[in-house]
Formats: C-alpha cells, sequence, structure tokens
C-alpha cells in the first residue's frame, strides 16, 4: 500500500495524475491511498504538537487512521505500506515516519522538511512568520534532529522506516539546507554513517547521497531544480521496495 499526499495548494485528485503510480499499481497490485486536507491552503498540519506526536491527533493521526481502515477493508499487507508526498506531503511524510513507525515502512519525500521542524510554529504554509524552517535555518544538530524524531513517539524501541530524501539546489520555498537536516535526523535515527555519493544519478544533474549500504537512508540533490522536484517512481520503487513481492 502507498499513500501519496499532495503539496500545500493541491488536492488528491490532482496529485493522483501527477504520477505514474497509479500504472504502476494496475500493473502490480498494490493499494493507493489519496488523502486530502482542504484547511490551511490545503496545506497539512506539520506544525501543530497533536500531528507531530504519536496518537495525538490532526493530521497524523487521521493519516495512520485511514492506513488502519484501508488495510482491513481489502486485506491489505500491514508491512508494506508506505507514504510518499511532494513539499507539503513531503513535510507530513517525515512526520509519519518517527510518529508512527509501527505503521509504516518507508517514506519518501520531494522538496520537504526534517520531523517536528515546524513544531510550535502558528503554521505550516508559505505564508508563516516564521520561516526558519523551510529556510534550513534551525541549526540543530545530527543528535538534536533525532531526538525530535524520537520525541514524537516516546519509548518506541522497534525499527524505523526506510528514507529517500530529495531537495532541489535552486529551490527558494525550502532550501537545499533541508536536504542535509533531514538526513542528519534519519541517520542518527537510525544509527547509520556517511557511506559515499554518486554522481549523475539516477540522472545528469542529481547527487544520490548513500547512508550505510543504501537500503535504508538516501537522498538526492538535484543541481538547478527548484519547487518541485520531480517525481521519480522508479527510484522510489526499487529504493524502498514498494514492489517486493508484486512484480
Amino acid at each position: 500500500m502507498i499513500q501519496q499526499i499532495h503539496p500545500c495548494g493541491g488536492s488528491a485528485q490532482e496529485y493522483f495524475s501527477l504520477t505514474r503510480l497509479p500504472s504502476y499499481a494496475d500493473s502490480f497490485g498494490f493499494i493507493l491511498i489519496y488523502p486530502q486536507t482542504t484547511k490551511d491552503q490545503n496545506c497539512w498540519d506539520c506544525y501543530s504538537s497533536a500531528s507531530n506526536t504519536h496518537n495525538g491527533g490532526s493530521d497524523s493521526k487521521a493519516i495512520a487512521a485511514m492506513v488502519s481502515y484501508t488495510l482491513g477493508k481489502y486485506n491489505g499487507d500491514a508491512s508494506k505500506v508506505f507514504s510518499v508526498g511532494s513539499s507539503s506531503g513531503a513535510m507530513m511524510t517525515p512526520i509519519l515516519m518517527a510518529a508512527y513507525p509501527d505503521v509504516f515502512a518507508g517514506g519518501a519525500g520531494f522538496s520537504g522538511v526534517p520531523a517536528g521542524c515546524f513544531e510550535n510554529a502558528t503554521s505550516s504554509t508559505p505564508s508563516t512568520p516564521d520561516q526558519s524552517c523551510p529556510h534550513a535555518q534551525k541549526g540543530f544538530t545530527a543528535q538534536q534532529w533525532g531526538d525530535i524524531a524520537r520525541a514524537e513517539y516516546p519509548g518506541y524501541t522497534g525499527q524505523y522506516p526506510k528514507m529517500q530524501v530529495w531537495e532541489g539546489t535552486a529551490d527558494t520555498l525550502v532550501t537545499i539546507g533541508n536536504l542535509q537536516a533531514q538526513l542528519d535526523q534519519w541517520s542518527n535515527v537510525m544509527g547509520l554513517s556517511f557511506s559515499h555519493n554518486e554522481t549523475n544519478t539516477p540522472q545528469s544533474g542529481y547527487t544520490k547521497i548513500v547512508y550505510g549500504d543504501g537500503t535504508r537512508l538516501v537522498g538526492y540533490s538535484a543541481a538547478g531544480v527548484g519547487h518541485f522536484v520531480p517525481f521519480h517512481e522508479t527510484d522510489v520503487s526499487t529504493t524502498q521496495d514498494l514492489l517486493d513481492g508484486y512484480r
């Protein structure tokens, strides 16, 4: 099962038409879910303490509940639940990985921020008065970012989901510093170290940043790309093993 989370100002129907995942689902037989928010300029709640807390409420709990309902209704495989999103959806995806690591097996965010980055702000929209999160000005260490993620589900001792992070170097809305901030956060949570870079991967101008053996955490820096980084269905599917068991 894959959950696709739309960006600010977008909609579930729009995001359905923006990627090729529906054709993948038809070919390989997995379920797609498209959540929808209609408040705060159609932006997800990535700032409230409720949304940034396991079972705290708000959008993150609602999305997790959608997963539970769909698994039951369609007899889905609870071990293969993934979240992918762009912009606001890529900000919600890390929150889901941190607050509901027992629900999701992996996530991929395109032009997003670390889990908990917006917490204590007044909103998580492009017009929020506090731009320190999207402009990567928090200045937290990897340990601090990791602690923020772990605090979203206190007491959780299981394995955290796989993560894949994509950011454009020319993005002025969600700046490129958020790529390293997210990699710092999840490498600390997972106990992984930087391994190596692969230039011009998966295409010219992109750099793949590998942590550990590359099966749990990778980042992609897209040179000259603004907001949004184009969705890369094949690379998401390969790295996150979304199609494992469906081929």
